[in-house]
């Protein structure tokens, strides 16, 4: 028969205290979980809403990391050896808590399992390099980190670098566009029509910084005339992305700094960075 609920645990009757009743939900989650029933696992209503219901636990501001570690660690032993279920649910943990357009985004849990995974993974296993090198990349610029330092190129040729370019208000707005990109279109038109932002821009309160990361110049210097007035605008001659410095997974990239380049929110909705400087 198809299988139409998750096969939560069953918490022992003796644990009555809240902590202990969800410290076992989470240790034992995946315990009736069959990762070897392809028809189970291929069940989206069950094993993603399972899923869901995991991560909805585990970032719900009570869970400590230790705990988070046990219960991630669990769900990965589970599944590793077991070919179908591993590629759909590894595939399913990157398309939750890594794809900054889905709901469940959430980087910080991301680089946890992506630890744990490691942890499980073979020595040998070819998917090694690449979770190695996601994790390397999701560690970088977090907030309370230095940004990583870059060199960029004025319209006029003069060469800058983010770590001497100047900062007013002690707020930075770093973005990272492509013209051609249609989302960069939306996000810029929005950043454009903020009125918010222009005054804070003209009054000093913040400067902002956006970088061309693409490599075609005559591109670039064809759309000049549409970024706002007030901007300093810069192409990197593709340095941030063949250097993977900043990961840029979506795009535009908005990153807020001060004005020592600490990281104050990384790779953030314009929405959260007005919230944050009360635009």
């Amino acid at each position: 028969m198809r299988q139409t609920q998750f096969p939560f645990p069953a918490i022992p009757s003796t644990l009555t205290e809240p902590e202990a009743r969800k410290s076992y939900l989470l240790t034992h989650y995946w315990e009736r979980f069959d990762f070897a029933d392809t028809t189970l696992v291929d069940n989206r209503d069950v094993t993603e809403q399972g899923f869901v219901n995991f991560i909805a636990l585990l970032v719900d501001g009570t869970t400590s990391e230790e705990l988070t570690r046990e219960s991630l660690k669990n769900w990965c032993t589970g599944f590793i050896a077991k070919d179908h279920a591993r590629r759909v649910l590894m595939k399913t943990a990157d398309d939750y808590l890594y794809n900054p357009n889905s709901p469940f985004y959430n980087e910080g849990l991301y680089g946890v399992y992506l630890e744990t995974l490691l942890d499980v993974l073979p020595t040998d296993d070819v998917q090694r390099f690449t979770y190695n090198f996601r994790l390397k990349l999701v560690k970088r610029n977090n907030p309370g980190d230095r940004a990583t330092d870059f060199t960029y190129y004025l319209p006029d040729g003069n060469r800058c670098t983010l770590a001497a370019t100047p900062v007013k208000g002690d707020r930075l707005l770093l973005v990272f566009y492509d013209p051609e990109c249609e989302s960069c279109h939306a996000v810029l038109g929005q950043m454009t029509a903020s009125a918010a932002l222009a005054k804070a821009v003209q009054t000093g309160r913040i400067s902002v910084l956006a970088i061309y990361t693409e490599g075609n110049e005559e591109v670039w210097r064809k759309a000049l005339p549409d970024m706002p007035e007030g901007w300093t605008i810069g192409a990197d001659h593709e340095a941030v992305k063949t250097g993977t410095l900043y990961d840029l997974k979506a795009m535009p990239s908005l990153y807020l700094l001060d004005g020592q380049k600490k990281v104050l929110l990384k790779d953030a909705a314009f929405e959260e960075i007005s919230r944050f400087l009360e635009l």
